[in-house]
């Protein structure tokens, strides 16, 4: 049985509802391997923990960044709610030590993988809204993500040229923009890529980069270029 009252001292809170706190560690293998033990796994709350999450983390931008414009404030919001983000945290508190699982899960590194401790964050945040409020819920997590979000924010917030040239293409009814590795050249230590971005059979505009990232992005960035022009 989990240690519920180690994580409350770990996570700082005191539940009402023990049984639901309990209910978020459960992951799906655990209830096929033990039915008997609850009635759902934790997928549920993980469902509404992730709404919660992005709700406090939208107030929060709205609030304290008003020059932020609303694609800022989506590129910050996603980096902050994104999976490995929040698997990062429930680490930091050894969550993974806490969960429910199936011996097959158990065995494949459950208690390590990314999709568990993320999830289970969120459900974990679902019980504190319901069992404590929404006042309760936002100050854990703006307290779990403080670090992060002022780490963006003195940063900057990177443009996303990617998602800005699929929204423009998408506009005009055209397919999604994907992306082809043309070439890699240099040793493994300093590889080069240039890639192409294309439209249908129609070549937009090259970019290279020291990844297969940054040359994407540099070849978003010159077909925003080339489009922003042809579409006004």
């Amino acid at each position: 049985m989990a240690d519920l009252a180690a994580l409350q001292q770990i996570m700082g809170l005191s539940f009402n509802n023990t049984s639901l706190l309990e209910q978020s560690l459960v992951h799906s293998s655990y209830i096929n391997e033990n039915p008997g033990f609850a009635p759902f796994s934790n997928e549920r709350l993980e469902f509404l923990g992730d709404a919660v999450l992005g709700f406090v983390i939208t107030e929060k931008l709205y609030q304290d960044f008003p020059h932020f414009t609303e694609g800022e404030m989506t590129r910050v919001r996603a980096t902050l709610v994104r999976g490995d983000t929040l698997a990062g945290i429930a680490t930091t508190f050894g969550l993974g030590d806490y969960l429910y699982l199936g011996k097959g899960e158990e065995a494949s590194g459950g208690r390590q993988k990314p999709t568990n401790l993320a999830g289970t964050l969120e459900a974990l945040i679902a019980v504190i809204f319901l069992d404590q409020g929404l006042v309760a819920a936002g100050d854990f997590i703006l307290s779990l993500l403080d670090k992060e979000l002022r780490k963006i924010v003195s940063q900057g917030v990177e443009v996303d040229y990617k998602t800005q040239l699929q929204e423009l293409i998408q506009s005009r009814q055209q397919p999604t923009p994907f992306y082809y590795v043309v070439e890699a050249t240099g040793p493994d230590h300093d590889r080069r890529f240039t890639v192409e971005v294309r439209v249908g059979d129609a070549v937009l505009s090259k970019g290279t980069g020291k990844s297969k990232r940054l040359a994407e992005t540099e070849a978003a960035r010159l077909a925003l270029e080339q489009l922003s022009t042809y579409f006004t």
